[in-house]
């Protein structure tokens, strides 16, 4: 009875929220400021006003010297910000404050057509990088046609991003105490929500499992790199059994959410009141594969090659969905089907 008890919580399907674009963008920058990171999963319009300190900005003003009209200027910039946010970059349409990076647009006129350009400026106004966008129709783009922006803003948007992430990686690969260089502290506090010993047990349990796996395992948040918050919720369902499910969300000291790997299964009702015991192994021993997968996609590291036993696949961004067991207690080897990752950043 234990053995298949723990057998149905070892193959549990972990869900990890899509949580970054293809390639990470990191952390720690130089002291002319951070370059505003797409977030690794959407925290909510709560969790941004509540983010401390505030994510760095990039600043879109009005293009005054890309050939529109001056009527489009402003136009074209709102476009291209809600093109960004829809991106999870951090953009507003609006002349550059301190601290802000900046995305300067500009144009050349080619005979009948306008080939724009977009520059990505540090806060202290040095171009970090551009990138051409694709010729549109000259009288299109003067007079500021809504579809002809449309589609600029379209074509561009993904360059934009894709230029940012290279920026972000090329810098935090020049700088020693960035996260490529050292070891990732994780603050994990106490598990909530679990009925019995189950907080208790999980909170020990992923503990040690991530500490396995390299990280830095901090009950502290001081200076903590991120914060992984585990919580139960257990709903009734027919037939006596109960729903668990175990959240494990990965934030960065900001507030922005990096990942989240849930665990959802059926066990009998009330199994779960008293103690955990190894089912509490077992469940953090496949989320701590996740959980470091999130983080490890976030610097910018393919997670290592699985071994037996370590819940890490090869790196495609999916968490275990399977798991075997020799013997009670034992932890499961994980099996990792396809499904691709987004990290996060904040």
């Amino acid at each position: 009875m234990l053995f298949r008890f723990l057998l149905r919580f070892a193959m549990l399907v972990p869900v990890v929220l899509p949580v970054v674009l293809p390639v990470a963008l990191p952390m720690v920058l130089s002291a002319c400021g951070d370059l505003p990171e797409p977030f690794l999963g959407n925290p909510g319009a709560t969790a941004r006003r509540l983010a401390v300190p505030a994510v760095p900005m990039l600043a879109v003003p009005p293009p005054s010297q890309a050939l529109l009209d001056p009527r489009a200027d402003g136009d074209f910039a709102d476009l291209l910000a809600l093109s960004l946010q829809h991106q999870e970059v951090p953009t507003l349409a609006r002349e550059p404050r301190k601290g802000d990076w900046k995305l300067a647009v500009t144009a050349e006129r080619k005979g009948d057509e306008v080939v724009p350009r977009y520059a990505v400026l540090d806060p202290n106004g040095h171009e970090e990088g551009a990138i051409t966008g694709s010729a549109s129709s000259a009288s299109g783009w003067t007079s500021g046609s809504p579809r002809t922006l449309g589609q600029a803003a379209e074509d561009a948007v993904p360059k934009i991003v894709a230029l940012m992430m290279s920026i972000r990686a090329t810098r935090d690969r020049a700088d020693p105490n960035s996260l490529l260089h050292r070891v990732a502290k994780i603050y994990v506090p106490e598990v909530t929500g679990a009925p019995g010993d189950g907080n208790l047990m999980l909170t020990k349990q992923i503990r040690a499992r991530l500490a396995e796996m390299g990280p830095l395992v901090q009950l502290r948040p001081d200076n903590a790199d991120f914060i992984v918050k585990g919580t139960v919720a257990i709903t009734p369902l027919p037939k006596g059994q109960q729903q668990v499910e175990i959240a494990w969300t990965v934030t960065r000291p900001s507030g922005v959410m990096s990942g989240k790997v849930s665990q959802l299964n059926a066990v009998p009702a009330g199994s779960l009141d008293q103690f955990w015991g190894d089912v509490a192994v077992v469940a953090a021993q496949e989320a701590a594969g996740g959980i470091d997968r999130v983080v490890e996609r976030f610097i910018g590291r393919e997670p290592a090659a699985p071994s037996a036993g370590n819940g890490k696949g090869p790196g495609n961004g999916s968490v275990p969905a399977k798991g075997n067991l020799t013997s009670a207690g034992s932890p499961p080897s994980g099996n990792v089907s396809p499904g691709p990752l987004k990290p996060a950043t904040d």
